[in-house]
């Protein structure tokens, strides 16, 4: 059986910002915890008790302050040894200012372009005074916690400053039964709250807008793909419906990139896409280029529970597209990294080499760029599969970084979180942060230590170049806008990080 982790951590009595466990985002089957998760788990526990005794702290309030979360990176490091990659002192997890000196809020402009609604609820989030007085009309069902604590854990539990809410696969129907234009929620029958259809990204990228005062905080993509239109009398594109979709999701909706997911089958036509089809997918860059729009953000890897359409998610396509294509822009989410059933056996199956420091299709992707050095639109994000490495396999997570900064350059890697699908961001955030590539594996991998600049430039700067964004101008901006006086007041009113994950997991509760 899956449940939400924060179900299972309530349940099981575990309060800790760091995901203790891996979360599935519904691409793939949730795995039960290793030993070193299991152990990682239990310090945070145990040492978290004994430090807010100390302190003469209630331990809630410890797990929700920088001491909680540097207890928590000090219980890894105790746990993987000279695999942890994150810088962690003890004085950290007893004094407060300790992590401000070294890791101050204002450091980086952290703009995530991987953001996703979940239906989870934070505990006691909706009784909050202060969250009644936002302005959100919250009804008494799973969809009213969606959006408003999305807000709340991405934008005042978290530095994140800017973000693109991020699709997931699904079309909208355009007519009616009738033969009438479908407008809002119509278009998309019975999936409200399952997915989050193109027209839900593009209000919710406005409301979030409206509500900093004119400042943009938030981008939103758009789900239309390929085969998303299907002539099911002819057994081919329907290219009238998909041009027709293009154009309303560009000029109405206003999306920022478009969210591809070559391994799923919304319009029916029997079979994904793939980015180098000269048939089917080449007439979609070019309408797409005629509507001004040349940014394409692309689901690779995180497929295996795909069982016939999986391998569409092998980035080796990437390669034609891009040398075909030099004035698209492709971000590939998650750098492509494959997750399977054999998962946490990564070296068992071969799958993950220490040898070289490769593992499956992230090495596809990154043998695009080493036979092409000309390729320069080409970006890997790191979405889920850094959050997914810093709890699982730190060494690995170590090689991934390593080799996309390596490879493809520290100006060509994207920050994403996959959030709110691990709860608020703030953990990764502070991960990242405190992330370095041992001594080790830089000399025998030729990977470069992680400067203040690189971090800069992953956590958002590279992120505002794509999308047309000043970065420089919008950090002068964000903090005078409504937003972050509306972060301010939350925080004064004793607002607080729910330490919750949204994603699945085995339920483990009753062993």
């Amino acid at each position: 059986m899956w449940i939400p982790k924060w179900v299972r951590d309530r349940k099981k009595g575990v309060d800790s910002p760091l995901p203790t466990q891996v979360v599935s985002n519904e691409e793939i089957t949730p795995r039960p915890q290793t030993k070193q998760q299991k152990q990682v788990e239990y310090l945070i526990g145990t040492m978290a008790e004994e430090k807010a005794k100390r302190l003469g702290m209630d331990r809630r309030a410890f797990m929700t302050s920088s001491m909680g979360m540097a207890t928590c990176f000090l219980a890894q490091k105790m746990v993987f040894g000279p695999q942890a990659c994150f810088a962690v002192d003890e004085i950290e997890t007893l004094e407060p200012g300790a992590h401000e000196e070294k890791y101050p809020k204002s450091e980086y402009f952290i703009f995530d372009v991987q953001a996703h609604f979940t239906n989870g609820v934070a505990i006691g989030f909706r009784s909050m005074e202060f969250v009644k007085n936002m302005g959100f009309d919250l009804e008494d069902n799973p969809d009213a916690y969606s959006f408003p604590n999305f807000v709340k854990e991405m934008f005042f539990d978290s530095e994140t400053a800017m973000l693109v809410i991020s699709g997931v696969p699904g079309k909208e129907n355009q007519y009616g039964k009738d033969g009438k234009p479908l407008e809002g929620a119509a278009r998309t029958p019975g999936l409200a709250g399952k997915v989050l259809p193109s027209w839900v990204m593009s209000k919710r990228k406005k409301d979030i807008n409206e509500m900093a005062g004119g400042s943009v905080r938030a981008l939103c993509q758009g789900n239309c793909a390929p085969n998303h239109y299907w002539d099911m009398k002819t057994n081919s594109q329907d290219k009238a419906a998909l041009f027709e979709q293009m154009e309303r999701e560009v000029k109405l909706y206003g999306i920022d990139s478009w969210k591809w997911y070559c391994h799923t089958d919304p319009g029916r036509s029997g079979n994904g896409f793939q980015l180098d089809d000269e048939k089917m997918t080449y007439p979609f860059y070019e309408k797409s280029k005629e509507l001004g729009l040349k940014f394409f953000s692309v689901h690779k890897g995180f497929s295996y529970q795909s069982r016939t359409l999986g391998h569409l998610a092998n980035p080796k396509d990437v390669e034609k597209a891009a040398l075909d294509h030099p004035d698209l822009t492709f971000v590939i989410y998650h750098s492509a990294l494959q997750h399977g059933p054999n998962e946490p056996g990564y070296v068992e199956a071969n799958e993950f080499n220490p040898d070289t420091g490769d593992f499956t299709w992230h090495n596809v992707l990154m043998g695009i760029k080493e036979r092409n050095p000309q390729i320069n639109n080409v970006y890997p994000e790191i979405g889920s599969s850094f959050g997914t490495l810093a709890v699982a396999n730190p060494l690995m997570c170590q090689h991934l970084i390593g080799k996309n900064v390596k490879i493809y350059g520290a100006d060509h890697t994207i920050w994403g979180t996959d959030c709110l699908w691990w709860g608020s961001p703030q953990w990764a955030i502070d991960a990242f942060k405190r992330f370095q590539i041992s001594d080790e594996l830089c000399d025998k991998f030729g990977y470069t230590k992680l400067t203040k600049e690189d971090k800069a430039k992953i956590f958002g700067l590279n992120a505002a170049k794509l999308y047309g964004v000043d970065a420089e101008k919008q950090r002068n901006t964000l903090p005078k806008d409504a937003l972050s006086k509306i972060k301010t007041a939350y925080h004064e009113f004793g607002g607080t990080r729910e330490n919750a994950a949204y994603g699945w997991v085995r339920d483990d509760t009753n062993v």
